[in-house]
C-alpha cells in the first residue's frame, strides 16, 4: 500500500544541510526547542515546493500563500519575501541540488516562555526551517493508481478549522487517513459538513464524467497551487470543468479520477470505495492533463532561467 506521497529512498539525502533560522546546519544537528510553538501546539504555517531543472516551480504562488497564511494567524515571519526566496535558493545550493527535490518550508510562532496555548507568550522571533530532500514520486503510482476510501472524518468550514490554511496542525487529516487505512485506503476522501465531496486528506480530489472534470467549490478544501493550475489548464485547453457541491454517488459513477498536489503533481486514482474507474488508470483525460501539466512545468523552468539571466 502506498499513499499519494510515496517515494523511493535516495542515498543523497544522508548528508543534507538544513536552513535553520538563517544558518545552514547538518540535518542531524537541526533541532528546535521543546518550548517552540510548533512542537507544543502545531502553531505555524508551511509550504511544500518542487525544484525542477533549477526552478522552484510556481514560486510566486507558494510565497503568496505562505505570507497570507502567516497574516491570517498574526505571525511575523521576520523575513521579507525576497529574503525568504533567497533562503530557499541558498538551501538548494548548499545541497548541490538542481532538480528532483522537494522542499518543506516551515514557520512557527517560535519559542514560548511557557508551555501553553496563548500566542502572547511567544518570545517574539519566528522559527523558520527549510528542509530540501531528493524526492521523486513513485513511478508505480502512475500505472497502479491510488485506492481512495471515504472517511467518516469531515472537512471543516473556515470559522472552525480553515482547510485553506496550511497549518502545522494536521491531526484531523491524519485521523481521516487512519480511518481508511484498515479498509485498504491509500488516501482518504473527505466530505464537507453538508455531505458533499470536498478533499482528500493530503491532496485535492478531481474526477471525470463524460469528459467533464469535476471537483468541489474549494470552500472546504486545500487552497492547492496544483489544483488551481489544473483548473486553469482545463479552461485554457477546452476541457470542460465544473466546480460544485457534488454528492458522493457522483464520484462512485465516475469514469476516472485523480488527485493533485505539489509533490506528486497529478496522480491517478484506480478506485473509490471499491468502485473501479472504468476508463482505466490513468484515464484519457487524466493522461491529457498530466501531459499539459508537464509542459507547464517545463515552461516554468524555462521562465525561471530567463528571469535569472546569464
Amino acid at each position: 500500500m502506498a499513499g499519494s506521497q510515496d517515494f523511493a529512498a535516495d542515498p543523497r539525502n544522508a548528508n543534507l544541510k538544513v536552513w535553520l533560522n538563517g544558518t545552514l546546519v547538518p540535518k542531524d544537528e537541526a533541532k528546535v526547542s521543546i518550548f517552540d510553538a510548533g512542537f507544543v501546539l502545531g502553531d505555524g504555517v508551511w509550504e511544500g515546493l518542487r525544484l525542477h531543472k533549477g526552478a522552484l516551480l510556481f514560486l510566486d504562488a507558494h510565497i503568496e500563500r505562505l505570507y497570507q497564511g502567516a497574516k491570517d494567524i498574526a505571525l511575523d515571519l521576520g523575513l521579507t519575501r525576497d529574503e525568504m526566496v533567497a533562503a530557499l535558493h541558498a538551501t538548494c545550493a548548499a545541497n548541490g541540488m538542481e532538480t528532483g527535490a522537494h522542499l518543506r518550508l516551515m514557520a512557527t510562532r517560535g519559542v514560548k516562555k511557557a508551555v501553553n496555548q496563548d500566542p502572547r507568550n511567544a518570545l517574539g522571533a519566528a522559527t523558520i526551517v527549510i528542509v530540501a530532500e531528493y524526492k521523486e514520486p513513485s513511478p508505480e503510482i502512475v500505472t497502479q493508481g491510488l485506492n481512495v476510501v471515504t472517511s467518516s472524518i469531515r472537512c471543516t468550514p473556515a470559522d472552525m478549522f480553515d482547510m485553506r490554511l496550511n497549518s502545522h496542525s494536521r491531526l484531523p487529516l491524519i485521523r481521516a487517513l487512519l480511518d481508511v487505512i484498515p479498509r485498504g485506503g491509500d488516501e482518504a476522501l473527505m466530505l464537507d459538513p453538508g455531505g458533499s465531496v470536498s478533499s482528500c486528506n493530503a491532496t485535492n480530489f478531481f474526477w471525470v464524467k463524460d469528459g467533464e472534470v469535476r471537483t468541489s467549490t474549494g470552500e472546504f478544501c486545500f487552497n492547492g497551487v496544483t489544483r488551481g493550475n489544473v483548473i486553469r489548464l482545463c479552461d485554457a485547453n477546452g476541457i470542460p470543468v465544473k466546480l460544485d457541491f457534488f454528492p458522493l454517488r457522483d464520484v462512485h459513477a465516475a469514469d476516472e479520477a485523480f488527485v493533485t498536489g505539489t509533490f506528486g503533481g497529478i496522480t491517478p486514482v484506480r478506485a473509490v470505495d471499491d468502485h473501479v474507474m472504468p476508463a482505466g488508470t490513468p484515464g484519457p483525460v487524466t493522461t491529457q492533463l498530466r501531459t499539459l501539466y508537464d509542459a507547464l512545468k517545463e515552461a516554468q523552468a524555462l521562465y525561471a532561467q530567463l528571469r535569472a539571466g546569464p
